[in-house]
């Protein structure tokens, strides 16, 4: 897990606050409240303004922006309103009961091309290329994920398979348990979970990570416990409320992400091109 005080990504602020909001404390989730709902208000006040519009003290505005990793009020400022300049005006659209469903489509598609775009502000090369490097070097690539993730999961061993990449995917609990139970120095686990809080596949990582095995995890919640075990961590946003598992737009996000971490794969592969063309060919006379 980052320490409080580093930077973990120098892209967006405002993704950031949503990414590790669940490690907040109290006072500081009242800061992050304020700062989401009057990001403008945000930039013009003063650490004093701050702290009185969200009812806190002004040493909780100062924690609040050492946790994202921030050396002080001013620099967090600039940064959010570099934000404000680049925020589409279509970020906050929501869906009506009124709307037709011409209407519908035009939003949902508006709000899935701003999380495609939140993506690309939230992705850490240096995190990317580590990711590729430890995949390319690994003996056998496991990939747990559970609920929805599991589809996620199966979505990425499809395309690591079609390169030739030594790779599994396992969705139930009992299996994940087990497997993990099993990998050993030289192994790759990829866990998938947008909470990154799923006990199943969390404990599940931390016996892989005792094991000796290298941890990637793709997560929505950078200060979540799965991180604490990942030795890489790639991080997509979310719109996801308790009451939405498995919400599309999410995992829009997931397979947008994975997508280009496999087409590095595949650039950096030795002999990706051929397994691609043996693995169609294998499949060549299953179509009309």
């Amino acid at each position: 897990m980052k320490p409080a005080g580093q930077k973990i990504n120098q892209s967006n602020t405002l993704l950031l606050i949503s990414s590790i909001y669940a490690s907040l404390t109290k006072a500081e989730k009242k800061v992050a409240d304020y700062v989401q709902s009057n990001p403008e208000e945000a930039v013009m006040a003063t650490v004093t303004d701050l702290s009185e519009l969200a009812g806190v003290g002004e040493t909780s505005v100062i924690r609040f922006c050492r946790k994202l990793g921030f050396r002080g009020y001013h620099e967090f400022k600039l940064s959010v309103a570099q934000d404000l300049v680049s925020k589409p005006a279509y970020s906050n659209v929501e869906i009506e009961e009124e709307d037709d469903t011409l209407t519908m489509a035009g939003k949902i598609t508006m709000r899935n091309e701003w999380m495609l775009k939140n993506t690309l502000e939230l992705i850490n090369p240096e995190e990317l290329d580590k990711a590729v490097k430890r995949m390319l070097a690994a003996d056998k690539i496991y990939i747990f994920g559970v609920g929805s993730s599991g589809i996620t999961a199966l979505d990425l061993h499809y395309r690591l398979m079609r390169i030739g990449l030594n790779a599994e995917a396992h969705r139930d609990s009992h299996i994940i348990a087990m497997s993990a139970a099993l990998v050993k120095k030289g192994d790759v686990v990829f866990g998938i979970s947008t909470s990154g809080s799923t006990r199943d596949l969390v404990d599940p990582m931390r016996q892989a990570k005792a094991n000796g095995a290298e941890i990637i995890c793709l997560t929505s919640h950078m200060r979540s416990p799965i991180t604490a075990h990942a030795h890489t961590i790639l991080l997509v946003p979310s719109r996801e409320m308790p009451t939405e598992g498995g919400s599309l737009s999410t995992k829009i996000t997931q397979v947008h992400l994975l997508d280009i971490l496999c087409t590095l794969l595949a650039q950096r592969k030795a002999n990706a091109a051929e397994a691609l063309e043996r693995t169609a060919r294998a499949v060549a006379d299953k179509l009309y």
